[in-house]
């Protein structure tokens, strides 16, 4: 049976409690940290995207410090999900696309598309904006087209691939979603996966594959953002892990960055797995 690829990482990498030590070595520049946890592992998730709309130069200079065989993950801005709450996003979908994602290239990997917790499911909203995403760099460099004068810097719409798959994945935190084999099967009529996130029990769990793509989301075991993962947690998801990668592509993030866990929870998941960067 074929076995998918498998890729550990990080949600985000800039935080100061992981300096001095902690995991990030004394005295290494804030520049540099980066390079340091691209050396380690094979994904990181971008989350400023989140936040607001970066700039092609970020994009292209984070892909100039990552080796060959990484792969981003980047997060979709929070105007689409939780303001506009995905209706009208034509333009601020342009945007988003024109700020520069592509200029990551083949280490472009899934946008990760999160709700807001309030948001109910709504099958004909959730339909037409998933209808909207673009499935290939080609698509995307067209969609692009569309931005308007928001962009901080001239838009990047560049591809030396067309054709290359563009995966996306949806996270959903309202308990309309739960069960919902409704839900479910929309995604898998449009290919978008549907998120695995481990919060405490506080969000809709799923363990379903929608998509060429399993991306999980680790937020804590027992705490939000500040667990951490026992051997036996560890080896757990190790299990699940290997299970979806005879179906799929398999993404993991670590995001219980609070108390500094989630590098050193990836590294341990990754050496189960026996998955780390082989350079």
């Amino acid at each position: 049976m074929t076995t998918h690829e498998v890729r550990v990482g990080i949600s985000g990498w800039r935080y100061a409690p992981w300096r001095g030590g902690a995991f990030y070595p004394r005295g290494l520049p804030q520049r540099r940290e980066l390079e340091h946890a691209t050396g380690l592992l094979r994904t990181i998730e971008i989350n400023g995207s989140f936040y607001s709309l970066q700039r092609p130069s970020s994009y292209q200079a984070w892909a100039s410090q990552a080796p060959e065989d990484f792969v981003f993950a980047v997060k979709g801005s929070r105007y689409i999900t939780h303001m506009l709450k995905l209706r009208d996003v034509g333009t601020a979908l342009a945007n988003f696309v024109a700020s520069g994602p592509l200029a990551l290239g083949p280490k472009l990997g899934p946008v990760l598309w999160q709700l807001a917790p309030r948001l109910r499911y709504d099958a004909e909203r959730l339909d037409d904006f998933l209808a909207r995403l673009p499935r290939t760099h080609g698509e995307a460099a067209e969609l692009g087209r569309g931005h308007d004068d928001r962009l901080r810097e001239p838009a990047y719409l560049e591809t030396a691939e067309p054709d290359r798959p563009l995966e996306h994945v949806l996270e959903v935190r309202h308990p309309t979603f739960d069960g919902n084999a409704e839900f479910l099967d929309l995604l898998r009529r449009h290919r978008v996966g549907v998120v695995v996130a481990d919060a405490a029990g506080l969000w809709p769990y799923f363990d379903e594959v929608t998509s060429p793509v399993v991306y999980v989301r680790l937020h804590g075991d027992t705490e939000l953002y500040t667990s951490g993962y026992s051997e036996e947690a560890l080896q757990t998801w190790a299990e699940r892990v290997r299970r979806w990668s005879r179906e799929a592509d398999v993404y993991v993030y670590f995001d219980n960055d609070a108390k500094v866990h989630a590098p050193h929870d990836a590294l341990r998941l990754a050496r189960i797995l026996w998955v780390g960067p082989v350079r």
